[in-house]
């Protein structure tokens, strides 16, 4: 029986998000049976277990460092004095990457795998490579280009680079050229070339099985409306709704209707806000027939978002890949992108050049952005349309099989 690793960096919920859906359609490529054992940590160590509870004792606690928190996505001042001071509970950088290899190692050396598949963790390339297990990297990273502000990332750049580096293949979970939405995050050296397959975006093949609508599908229909997406980890999150209320608050948006989704399961979240300024349950809204102008909603069904993303007119996200992929590929409608990192920015800067999105930063911005879209939106479709005919989805099926490849030239 094979024995494979999967190492999810817990920094986001984009990692974790491809590994399951990866996960779903490796045993259609591997014909033998294997075994597969996570490491992570935090939000991600925590939906691992709720997600395999029979399976505990192949989920592995390792503690990767990750950036500290800051008020608006992770803190550059705080992880810098982390490298070598504790901040916030956490040891000093140094020591976290030394316990943390330890861990890993310990790991490696415990279940002898056969492949490991690193998503977004680097040293796990560093200790397969030593031991020499094939491992692949999956990434929509690898040298981001940075802005002025940021050029003193460039060393850490490029230490991180020369790690995936080690990785035997590394798949880009993005459409091969031109086509690569993440191509100013990428920037691949000539050593690494040979190593890398543009697999394509990790979108769920999975058919949602239609049930009765919601009362929130029943609410919208017949609306025109922006979807505003808030994702990531907590800061993040919070960073983007920050942003985000910045712009409700602006007299131009008193008749622009908007759906938030907060992506945290909480139902208190759940409600509507009236032109009338009074705020509702969504029920309550439906049955009284409320003029509405915000909907907030803590975690939409599949049904539910496949509902939103099909009837709204526009998307506002922070620039995450995984979030950019299914919008401006799998449903063809334009984004606002309001960023929290230079990934970000540099994700919304190459859509903004295709005429898929605009970039925006300030509240005046996005509202400018807005009626941009608007006022150009055949233009905008026109875009979306030939940019959704070369969109490789099927980054998950691609990954599986070059996995199952990998098994056998092993052998």
């Amino acid at each position: 029986m094979y024995k494979i690793g999967e190492f999810i960096y817990p920094w986001g919920s984009g990692h974790y998000s491809r590994m399951m859906r990866l996960n779903c359609v490796l045993a259609d490529h591997i014909k033998e049976d294997f075994e597969i054992h996570y490491a992570s940590k935090d939000h991600v160590y925590k939906k691992l277990k709720e997600k395999f509870p029979n399976n505990r004792k192949q989920i592995h606690e390792i503690l990767m460092p990750t950036p500290i928190d800051g008020k608006f996505g992770p803190s550059i001042s705080l992880s810098m004095i982390n490298l070598l001071l504790p901040i916030s509970q956490n040891p000093p950088l140094v020591k976290q990457i030394a316990s943390y290899l330890r861990q890993e190692r310990k790991l490696y050396d415990t279940e002898k795998f056969d492949l490991v598949i690193n998503d977004g963790d680097m040293g796990s390339n560093i200790l397969a490579k030593n031991r020499n297990i094939p491992s692949l990297f999956i990434t929509n990273q690898f040298m981001p280009k940075l802005y002025k502000s940021r050029s003193y990332f460039y060393p850490a750049l490029n230490f991180i680079a020369k790690q995936i580096a080690k990785a035997s293949k590394i798949l880009v979970a993005d459409s091969p050229p031109p086509y690569t939405l993440c191509e100013y995050n990428l920037n691949f050296t000539k050593e690494v070339k040979s190593k890398v397959k543009y697999v394509g975006h990790f979108i769920s093949s999975k058919e949602i099985y239609k049930k009765s609508s919601s009362d929130l599908e029943k609410l919208i229909q017949n609306s025109e409306f922006g979807y505003w997406m808030r994702t990531g980890n907590k800061s993040t999150n919070d960073g983007t709704g920050q942003r985000y209320e910045d712009v409700f608050h602006d007299e131009q948006m008193k008749n622009e209707k908007r759906i938030v989704s907060h992506a945290r399961n909480n139902s208190s979240i759940d409600s509507v806000i009236g032109k009338d300024g009074k705020k509702y349950l969504v029920s309550d809204a439906l049955e009284k027939k409320i003029d509405w102008i915000q909907i907030d909603i803590g975690f939409l069904s599949e049904q539910e978002k496949e509902t939103v993303l099909n009837l709204c007119k526009y998307s506002v996200v922070n620039g995450s890949h995984t979030v950019m992929g299914e919008i401006l590929g799998g449903k063809s409608k334009p984004v606002i992108g309001i960023p929290i990192y230079d990934e970000h920015t540099n994700n919304i800067k190459w859509a903004e050049e295709k005429n898929l999105g605009v970039l925006a930063i300030k509240p005046k911005q996005v509202i400018k952005a807005i009626s941009k879209i608007k006022d150009n939106y055949n233009k905008f479709e026109e875009n979306l349309i030939e940019f959704s005919k070369n969109f490789t989805p099927n980054g998950a099926e691609n990954s599986a099989r070059i996995s199952a490849e990998t098994l056998e030239e092993k052998r």
